[in-house]
């Protein structure tokens, strides 16, 4: 009898609640990175190829519902319910800044140049905050329509994405007027929004739908109809010929960018999916649950040898990060992270 193959992922525990974001760093001299936010207050970084942890950054007193690192991975950022954005050092975990606002934080993300941080939230406004001068006001792009549930940068800078969490459709601001220039249109509520590596595809998730727009001219380019409700989708940043989508079914699904069709459905969630990311290689992707667990897939792991994974991997992965880890706040033994 053939046996079956069974995708095992690395499982990260550590989060005391949902994890609700998760964000993968460019590969680095370092390595790469990936931190989570989660409702338990304490966004945490790891080692993006071993899932280990490095640190958790301390210091929001509410949930976090949004993180992202910049493109060199030096600096950490995170949006909470506390009506604050963190900026943190990556290498140290000390907290650089907090700007506060005057309602929950949904979102932020760091420029391409990253000199600018992006924030938004329940407030409907749109901030940028220049990193050179921390000190200084942000800037105020127009009102938002609703909520924002997402943002992000495209096109070196020079446009912003948003979605609203109470109602369909992507907003495109051009930064240099602060003004919306276009409107993808959906049903349902965007609640994940990314923009492919290349920066030719924005992914988007809506109600039971996962769309591909072409980031250049806008057009629709592949609408496809998934299993259930998801919440977030992501496209594979090398071939671009898979995509991961998760939702309110407790799996994370694979399917074939082109077709539409399922290759693969990993279980082993006990909660909803919330989030899920490929990592910058494309080799694996990684979920965050309601069950508060991070769990990384390999793209192809059913046709690897299991102990690649347990052996060399993990090694030369430990050994690519030791310069971040030096230095970090590690907290002692029975602390309470919170």
């Amino acid at each position: 009898m053939e046996k079956k193959k069974v995708t095992i992922p690395l499982v990260c525990h550590g989060h005391s609640r949902p994890v609700v974001d998760l964000f993968y760093s460019p590969v680095t001299p370092d390595g790469y990175f990936l931190i989570s936010a989660s409702k338990d207050t304490n966004p945490m970084l790891r080692n993006g190829e071993t899932g280990d942890w490095i640190g958790t950054f301390q210091g929001h007193k509410g949930a976090v519902w949004s993180c992202c690192l910049d493109r060199n991975a030096l600096r950490a950022a995170s949006a909470s319910a506390d009506f604050s954005a963190k900026v943190w050092d990556a290498l140290t975990g000390d907290e650089l800044h907090s700007f506060e606002h005057k309602h929950i934080v949904r979102a932020c993300a760091f420029s391409e140049d990253t000199h600018l941080l992006l924030t938004g939230g329940m407030e409907k406004t749109l901030r940028v905050y220049d990193m050179n001068r921390p000190d200084a006001a942000p800037r105020e792009l127009d009102k938002s329509p609703g909520s924002v549930r997402t943002a992000a940068w495209l096109h070196s800078d020079q446009t912003i994405l948003s979605s609203c969490t109470d109602m369909g459709g992507v907003r495109l601001w051009d930064v240099r007027t602060g003004k919306i220039v276009q409107t993808l249109e959906t049903k349902a509520s965007v609640t994940s929004a990314e923009v492919s590596q290349d920066g030719r595809f924005i992914t988007t998730a809506d109600g039971s739908s996962v769309k591909f727009w072409d980031a250049n001219h806008f057009g629709l380019v592949k609408s496809y109809d998934m299993p259930c409700n998801v919440e977030s989708a992501s496209l594979e940043p090398k071939s671009g010929s898979k995509f991961v989508a998760g939702g309110e079914d407790l799996w994370v699904h694979v399917f074939d960018f082109f077709t539409g069709e399922e290759i693969t459905c990993n279980k082993g969630h006990h909660g909803p999916v919330h989030c899920v990311r490929f990592a910058p290689g494309g080799e694996s992707y990684a979920s965050g649950s309601e069950d508060g667990t991070i769990r990384i897939w390999q793209l192809s792991q059913a046709n690897a040898d299991d102990s690649e994974v347990a052996n060399g991997k993990s090694a030369a992965g430990v050994n690519e990060v030791t310069t971040k880890i030096e230095g970090f706040h590690i907290p002692k033994e029975g602390q309470t992270e919170g």
